[in-house]
């Protein structure tokens, strides 16, 4: 079988976080042209709330379709056809005039949002397990750097060159299209499970592809029951953020457009580096106990929800401490992410690892696509404080407490897989 080479994961990682930041910056820049889309169209902050909620709802549904597909057919030629879906359909939804055909075209932007699966297993493929925390916490820096890139083009980058939002999204769906035609011809699928220790060299590796019998065996581990769970309840608090909280800072806490970037900008670069940082963590501590990943995510989603509830309660006129607690905030909000997806594939065989989180994606959006439309009724009887404040500080400790649980299962069912892989290497299975 031939080697992986160093410069050939370099090439993957880099085209895929280009990939994903681009993605990012067309699938956030929604929250920051809030405003602008609702006196275009005239409409409700929970009519607003709607528009987000479809796309999530759509994605949501795609889920189980994309993984079994991942783990079925080439990983990477999917990619480029996600890529080619998220060019297309934002361009769809920029041309439209209307507000429900607004809301229409811009729920089929979330068929390739369910697309992520595929490109976190087949990065599996490319790094031993030791490896991976840190490159998902790499590839996941895109997310807030995609939101940043959005508010720079929202806030800045727009009205210097004289764009409506429409322009905006026509030119990061010209993007896409380009990007999809990159992954078709210079990023490459590997066998499945060719970098689990022991598997580089037997013959048969990458013929595994996905059985019902292996999938059946996901649902029996305990540890996926409870991070099904606390996936449902921690996407809750990232879909709030991302698409109310630059509203929240303009028309609650009265900042103006350079005082959101003079804000946002920095406690955005706090959080991009959480999400390396965790993963970095997760890596090093999972060398000396299995609970490592999970001890991480537990303590980063505690001080989350502690830091957030004094950053909101912070009066209106103390910026300096708002900052800081928004600052502590952004560094322990992202430690659990690359640690969840590294313990869905320490506990998954590699020809389900695809179908696997997207079966964890399917759950958590369930609930996660209503999170945006919640956050608009509270926020339209209320306040967009008390929205954030209340779904965000919940979700987290429900977290907290799920992760508590995963610790008790956790060794069993790691152990549980490293026994059937061994089993592939002595030519037992």
């Amino acid at each position: 079988m031939k080697r992986i080479t160093n410069f050939s994961k370099f090439s993957v990682v880099l085209i895929f976080f280009v990939f994903m930041l681009l993605h990012q910056v067309d699938k956030l820049l929604i929250g920051p042209l809030t405003p602008n889309i609702i006196e275009d169209f005239k409409i409700t902050k929970t009519q607003m709330g709607a528009v987000t909620s479809g796309a999530l709802l759509i994605g949501t549904i795609f889920y189980p379709l994309w993984g079994y597909l991942y783990d079925r057919f080439s990983r990477a030629k999917l990619l480029s056809l996600a890529s080619l879906l998220w060019g297309a359909t934002t361009w769809l939804s920029a041309v439209v005039r209307s507000y429900l055909p607004f809301v229409a075209t811009r729920a089929t932007t979330g068929i390739d949002d369910s697309a992520y699966p595929g490109l976190y297993s087949l990065i599996s493929d490319y790094f031993s397990p030791t490896q991976r925390g840190k490159i998902y916490g790499l590839l996941q820096l895109s997310q807030p750097l995609g939101y940043l890139g959005g508010m720079l083009l929202a806030l800045m980058i727009t009205p210097m060159l004289g764009w409506e939002w429409r322009t905006v999204f026509i030119a990061t769906g010209s993007l896409g299209i380009l990007l999809s035609i990159v992954i078709f011809f210079f990023v490459k699928d590997q066998p499945r499970g060719v970098s689990e220790p022991g598997m580089e060299n037997l013959p048969e590796t990458g013929q595994y592809k996905f059985s019902m019998e292996a999938f059946k065996d996901v649902l029996k581990k305990k540890t996926m029951w409870f991070i099904f769970i606390q996936g449902f309840a921690g996407i809750f608090p990232w879909n709030v953020i991302t698409y109310w909280f630059f509203t929240y800072l303009a028309t609650e806490r009265g900042y103006n457009d350079n005082e959101v970037l003079m804000l946002m900008a920095p406690v955005i670069l706090i959080l991009a580096s959480g999400y390396f940082i965790g993963g970095w963590i997760g890596d090093f501590l999972f060398r000396y106990t299995k609970k490592g990943r999970i001890i991480i995510s537990s303590a980063g989603v505690l001080l989350g929800a502690i830091f957030l509830y004094l950053a909101i309660k912070t009066p209106y006129d103390q910026q300096d401490a708002f900052f800081l607690y928004m600052s502590l905030t952004a560094i322990f909000m992202p430690l659990s992410s690359p640690n969840v997806i590294s313990t869905v594939f320490d506990i998954t065989l590699p020809e389900v690892r695809s179908t696997a989180q997207s079966v964890e994606y399917f759950i958590e959006n369930i609930g996660a696509a209503s999170a945006p439309l919640l956050a608009g009724i509270i926020a339209d009887a209320s306040s967009l404080e008390n929205a954030i404040l209340t779904i965000c500080i919940t979700a987290w400790l429900l977290c907290f407490v799920f992760y508590v649980l995963v610790g008790f299962f956790i060794d069993k069912d790691i152990d549980s897989l490293r026994e059937k892989l061994a089993e592939r290497t002595s030519g037992k299975a």
